[in-house]
């Protein structure tokens, strides 16, 4: 059975980059999460002020539950700061709250490699749902066509993840320039908060790594460029 195949072993590296990722971004946050400005500025109001700096009065901040839950909603134009960063007032709440605002100006500036990511987002949400019911059809079944189909849905996941990585490394760096200019963090500071980022880019990157690891595994079990 192909759950045990070999070629499991091409995901071990991607499998140890992972767990090192989220090792990673938890124990830098939990550190900078510690840290603070000495200002009397939330991870909200920072955010409020470079939304406001940029034009982007329209978007809305909300509260959302969890931790490192952060994210931006271009549909609904909404920004949602979780609550490890909505209303603390560390190097590490900063740090993420400038990143979000990163993708909403981003947005705003009709970014290409976010508006790509945006435009497969559809077709990705499907293909994870399916994909591997119809992989597995096909080497249960002995069906090639699922299985072609299956690789071609995953083949749209790992664009998805590679996209992405542009996408998070864009953002990130909008969010010192944007830090930077608020004048409210300064040297270590900074650095703190690019490092915060810097780890949270690692999850990205163990992310696209895994997937382009699977895509391969999944061409080798289906013998794809295989000759008859």
């Amino acid at each position: 059975m192909f759950f045990y195949d070999s070629t499991f072993l091409l995901l071990i590296p991607a499998i140890i980059i992972s767990m090192y990722a989220q090792q990673k971004i938890q124990s830098t946050f939990r550190k900078y999460s510690r840290v603070f400005s000495g200002g009397s500025y939330s991870g909200h109001d920072i955010a409020r002020m470079i939304l406001d700096k940029n034009g982007l009065e329209n978007i809305r901040i909300e509260h959302v539950r969890g931790n490192l839950t952060d994210h931006y909603d271009p549909r609904s134009g909404v920004l949602r700061l979780s609550d490890s960063v909505y209303g603390n007032r560390s190097i590490a709440a900063y740090g993420v709250a400038a990143h979000e605002v990163g993708h909403a100006i981003q947005h705003s500036k009709r970014y290409m490699p976010l508006e790509i990511r945006n435009s497969m987002a559809p077709v990705v949400s499907f293909s994870s749902r399916v994909v591997w019911l119809i992989i597995l059809l096909g080497f249960f079944l002995g069906i090639a066509g699922f299985i072609k189909i299956g690789v071609f849905l995953f083949l749209a996941v790992v664009i998805f993840q590679l996209v992405t990585l542009p996408v998070e490394f864009d953002a990130s760096s909008r969010a010192i320039v944007q830090l930077e200019s608020l004048g409210i963090l300064y040297d270590d500071d900074i650095k703190g908060a690019r490092k915060v980022l810097n780890a949270a880019a690692l999850t990205y990157v163990a992310a696209a790594l895994t997937a382009v690891s699977q895509l391969v595994r999944l061409l080798i079990l289906s013998g794809y460029g295989r000759r008859d």
